[in-house]
C-alpha cells in the first residue's frame, strides 16, 4: 500500500476504536449499579462596578444534573455570587437536579448573593428538584438564598428562590422583629422601612379606613407584604369606646367581616384596637371574645398592659370570670414603651402583660420620625395566627 492509504486506514480505526470506548463508558454510567454517583458543581463569580461610572453586570449561572441508574446519588451544588461597586445588572441562579436512582438520593443545593452596591441588582434564584427514589430514601436541601443590600442606603438586591421538591422552610427565629403603621403599603414606603430600619417579618396593618387616623389594608398591599417575605398582623381600630358587651360583639362582627372581605384564612388572629385614652370594661373584652369564640378567627387584643392601666385591670376581671379568655386571647402589649429602634439595635426581648396571658408581641417602639411606623418585636413559635403567604 501506498504511505496515504495506510494513514487513512490507520486513522478510521483509530477512530472507530475512541467511539466504541465512549458509548461503552456512557453505557456504564448510564447502567451502573450498587455504587454511589457523586456530584459536585461549584461555581464562583465576583464582580466589581466602576467607583465613578455605573456598570451594567450580568451573571447567569446554569447548572443541570442528570443522573439515571445507581443505587444511591449525591449531588451538591455551590454558587456564590460577589457583586460590588456602582452596579447596574441581573444575576440570574438555575439549578436543574434530575435523579432516578434506586437507593438514596442525597441533594445539597447552596445559592449565595453578596452584594454591595450602589444602584440596583435584581437577583432570581430558581432551584428545580426532581428525584424518583425507588426505597424513598431522600435528602433534599431546596437551596440557601442569600441577598446583600448596597451599604450606603441607595442600592437593593432583590431575590426570589424556588424549589418545585425537597424544599425545606426555614424555621423562624425565636424573637422576631417587625413593624406596624397607619399608613398606605407601597413599595416606596416599604423601601424606606428597608433602608433606615431593617427587614421586618411582621407588618401590622389595619381593617377598613378611619378618616384622619388609617389606611386600610387593601389586597394590593396583602400580595406586596407577602411578596417581600413578612406575615400579616390584622388590627381593628374602628372605634373609640371599648365599653359594654355588646358593642364588644358588634365590634367582633364588624372585625370579621373586614377580614372576610380581604380573604383572610381561618386561623387568623384579629386583634381589637383599644388605646390608652379609651375607656374599657371587662364586658367589652368578654362581647368581643365570644364572637370569635364562634367563627373561623382568633380573637386579639392590642393595648398597653401595664399593671398601672384600665386595660390590665379589665382585661383580668373578664379573664377571671371566663378563664377561657386568658388562655385563647392573644394580647399585643405596648408596655413598656423604649423607643423607636432600628432592627439591628432592638432592645432585648421583655414585654409586659397579664400573668399567663398569652403574649404573642411587644410594640417596643412608637412614630419614627422617619418612615411613619411603630417598631415590635414578636415570639416566632406564636406567629401561625398571623396571616402568612400561602
Amino acid at each position: 500500500m501506498r504511505n496515504g492509504q495506510q494513514l487513512t486506514i490507520i486513522a478510521v480505526v483509530f477512530f472507530l476504536f475512541i467511539s466504541t470506548f465512549a458509548i461503552i463508558s456512557y453505557n456504564k454510567l448510564e447502567k451502573t449499579v450498587g455504587k454511589l454517583i457523586p456530584v459536585e458543581e461549584v461555581v464562583n463569580n465576583n464582580g466589581n462596578g466602576s467607583t465613578n461610572d455605573s456598570s451594567d453586570q450580568t451573571i447567569s449561572n446554569n447548572i443541570d444534573n442528570n443522573i439515571n441508574g445507581g443505587s444511591n446519588a449525591t449531588i451538591d451544588n455551590n454558587v456564590e455570587n460577589n457583586i460590588e461597586g456602582n452596579v447596574n445588572g441581573n444575576v440570574e441562579n438555575d439549578i436543574q437536579n434530575d435523579v432516578n436512582v434506586d437507593g438514596e438520593a442525597s441533594l445539597d443545593n447552596n445559592v449565595s448573593n453578596n452584594i454591595s452596591v450602589q444602584v440596583d441588582v435584581n437577583v432570581s434564584n430558581n432551584v428545580n428538584n426532581n428525584v424518583v427514589s425507588r426505597d424513598g430514601g431522600n435528602d433534599n436541601d431546596g437551596g440557601d438564598n442569600g441577598n446583600g443590600n448596597g451599604d450606603n442606603g441607595d442600592g437593593n438586591g432583590n431575590g426570589n428562590g424556588n424549589g418545585e421538591e425537597g424544599n425545606k422552610d426555614d424555621e423562624r427565629p425565636e424573637i422576631v422583629w417587625g413593624v406596624d403603621s397607619a399608613s398606605e403599603t407601597t413599595e416606596e414606603f416599604y423601601a424606606c422601612v428597608r433602608e433606615n430600619f431593617g427587614e421586618p417579618l411582621v407588618w401590622g396593618r389595619y381593617l377598613g379606613n378611619v378618616d384622619g387616623v388609617s389606611y386600610g389594608l387593601t389586597s394590593e398591599q396583602v400580595e406586596l407584604i407577602h411578596s417581600e417575605g413578612a406575615e400579616i398582623l390584622l388590627i381593628h381600630n374602628q372605634f373609640n369606646d371599648a365599653t359594654g358587651y355588646d358593642n364588644g360583639a358588634q365590634q367582633a362582627e364588624l372585625a370579621i367581616e373586614l377580614a372576610q372581605e380581604l380573604d383572610a384564612p381561618e386561623g387568623v388572629a384579629i386583634f381589637a384596637n383599644i388605646e390608652p385614652f379609651f375607656d374599657v370594661d371587662a364586658d367589652f373584652i368578654t362581647g368581643w371574645y365570644d364572637v370569635f369564640a364562634d367563627s373561623e378567627y382568633i380573637p386579639g387584643i392590642y393595648g398597653i398592659f401595664d399593671p398601672e392601666r384600665e386595660l390590665y385591670v379589665q382585661f383580668n376581671a373578664a379573664a377571671d370570670e371566663n378563664g377561657d379568655i386568658r388562655e385563647n386571647t392573644y394580647l399585643w402589649t405596648a408596655a413598656p414603651n423604649v423607643g423607636i429602634t432600628t432592627e439591628a439595635e432592638a432592645p432585648d426581648y421583655e414585654p409586659i402583660g397579664p400573668e399567663d396571658a398569652l403574649i404573642i408581641g411587644w410594640q417596643y417602639g412608637l412614630d419614627a420620625e422617619t418612615c411613619n411606623i411603630d417598631t415590635n418585636l414578636f415570639e416566632g413559635e406564636k406567629l401561625d395566627v398571623l396571616w402568612g403567604r400561602d
